[in-house]
Order: C-alpha cells, then structure tokens, then sequence
C-alpha cells in the first residue's frame, strides 16, 4: 500500500489478513458474488434490449465496496457516480429493486425514474448514482458537513471515478472539506481509465492521492482488488473522520473487466491486460483464503452460488412483472414541495 507522507503506514498485507474472522469473509464472498452476478445478468439483459439507456457495469471493482461496508457502521452515508449498481446492493437494498429501476419500471428504487445511473436509498443511506461527472464530490462534503452540523458520529464515503479528479469540484470539495475538517472519505475508484483515456494520457500526475497532499489531507494508494486492503484502509480513515480530525483521500487501484459502458468495446487496451487483472480478481482471492482456512468447501460455496443466481433470476422475473410507471409520475417528484404551483397544473 503505497502513501502520502501525511499518513501512517498501515499493517502489511499479510497481518491484514490474519486479523478477519470466518463470518467477515463469508459475508465478503456472499456480497461480492452477488454483485458479480447481478451485473453479469444486467449485462446479458442490456444486450436483448430489455435494459435501455446507459449501463456501466463493476464487474472486477466488488472489494471497493464490500470492504468499506464492513468497515464502517450502520447509519453512515454512500454516494457515488454512475457506475452505481453494486454499492446498494452491498448495502441491503432489495436487489429486485434495483433490477426493476435498470428496467425503468414503477417498483424499482427510484421509482423507474432513475435508470441505471440514478439509483437512490435514502433507507439505506445511499444518495446516487450521479450521471454528471465530479457532481457527488461537493454533494458528498455536503452530507458530511450535515453530519458534523447535527453532531451524529456518522461519516460519508464518497466514490468518484479517476477521470473526476480533472474536474473543478474535486479540489473545490477538497479544499472546504479539508477547511472545515468535515467527516469525509473521498475514494477514487482508479481503475486506469477514464472512459476510454488512460491515465497517463491525461495527467501528469499519475499517483492520484498525492492530489490531497495539495490541501495537506492525508491520503494513501490502496491494493483495491483485495477486499482485506479497503477495509483495512477505510476503518483507519472512518477512525480520523470520528474523532474530528477530518477527511482523507484514498485512491483505490481497481480494475474493471467490461468497458467503460456497455456501447464500449474497450479496444484501447489489450486481452493480455485484462487477464492479468483477473489473475488477481478480489472474489477468487476471497473464495481461495476461505479454502485455505476450511471456512467452506467447494461444494458448499458452489450452492452459495446456485442460491444466488436463483435471487437474480428471480430479481429479473420481478422487473419483467412490474409495471412502467403512469405518464403522470413524470409531475411527481420533481419539488420538495408538493403545493408547488407547477405541481397543480
């Protein structure tokens, strides 16, 4: 795990690993399986047309959300951009939910309003899926300033995609959150290209998470294809924004195995690169501690899997019966307050 100087070197790999029980790495295996799958199917659906509009899969980044859901607490808040399916799902949103709003239908989790990029739990704690790029980061110190206003004990997490660091509001949030020493994680999902430009074709600086330095926050670069890393990482930077010391800003070096969306062949990289990934993929490096440990056997993590994609086809059966919401719900939700005047014409 590489590091800013504003921060403490962590435990190595090795001692990160002995200090997780059995349950942790059931429920990590169990949590990312499902986001595996889900998304497998999402995809499959996006290619019969039953899924429409824009679709961003997170096939190959599941530890950079199952690792912070384990490692903070019930009530602390998510946000995120567009590439947003697995974070509800980590968090205990009903699945079928979630299929039912990628299907634009009225039983989804935004009401079929929201789409694939637009997911939304406010019973879960999950404010978006934003489609505009580098928009959640300010959203994000603004959950977190909440947070701090109210006097909870609750911190935001807030992912964005590497290529959001070019945009304005990144150092904008950085600097006030950093100011206000809000309670805070910004999480960079650096999964090597943004769309389809790779980083190095589009910065200088190529370690992401010496940007914090510039506002002298602590920040660290983290082996986010293991799911023992991210927690390890996250509970140390939840541990800072608790005490009132402020944020933090990790950059979580992953690797998606689709491309940027489903209309992306992502031809701008090579086979070779992608199966070396998938040589470190973080579920497999789950399933092969808990052989290791006899946590499970084989065939008991295959039944695991038979049981989930049971869940995912029942996810689909749900959406596909669902109904698309009446044309009036467009006039719906679009104020707070519903004597607006717009409201009642």
């Amino acid at each position: 795990m590489a590091e800013s100087k504003a921060k403490k070197k962590p435990a190595s790999k090795a001692k990160a690993k002995d200090k997780f029980s059995k349950e942790t790495y059931m429920t990590w295996f169990e949590s990312m399986l499902m986001m595996r799958r889900f998304e497998e199917k999402a995809g499959q659906l996006y290619g019969q047309q039953k899924i429409k509009g824009f679709c961003h899969l997170y096939i190959g980044q599941e530890a950079c959300v199952a690792g912070a859901v384990s490692a903070l607490k019930k009530g602390d808040s998510y946000i995120t951009a567009y590439r947003d399916h697995a974070h509800p799902i980590a968090l205990g949103t009903d699945p079928k939910a979630i299929m039912a709003e990628l299907y634009g239908k009225e039983t989804g989790v935004s009401k079929g309003k929201g789409g694939s990029m637009h997911m939304f739990d406010k019973e879960n704690h999950f404010y978006g899926g934003h489609g505009i790029v580098g928009a959640q980061i300010p959203l994000g110190a603004g959950i977190a300033f909440s947070e701090q206003y109210n006097g909870t004990d609750h911190l935001c997490v807030c992912y964005m995609g590497d290529g959001a660091v070019r945009q304005g509001a990144f150092h904008e949030g950085l600097n006030m959150a950093m100011t206000m020493k809000l309670p805070v994680i910004f999480v960079i999902e650096n999964n090597g290209y943004a769309m389809g430009t790779s980083v190095q074709r589009t910065s200088n600086v190529t370690e992401l998470h010496v940007l914090g330095e510039a506002y002298e926050m602590p920040s660290a670069a983290v082996d986010a294809m293991s799911v023992e890393e991210v927690h390890k990482a996250v509970e140390e930077a939840a541990a800072r924004a608790r005490r009132g010391d402020g944020p933090t800003l990790l950059e979580f070096r992953t690797y998606r195995y689709k491309g940027h969306s489903m209309s992306d062949p992502a031809k701008y990289r090579t086979k070779e690169e992608v199966e070396q990934y998938k040589q470190r993929d973080p579920i497999e490096q789950v399933r092969a501690v808990i052989l290791k440990n006899k946590y499970a056997t084989e065939e008991e993590l295959a039944e695991i899997d038979t049981k989930i994609k049971a869940e995912v086809k029942e996810c689909v059966e749900f959406a596909e019966n669902s109904n698309f919401p009446p044309a009036e719900e467009a006039y719906h939700d679009v104020y707070a307050d519903e004597n607006y005047p717009f409201i009642q014409n």
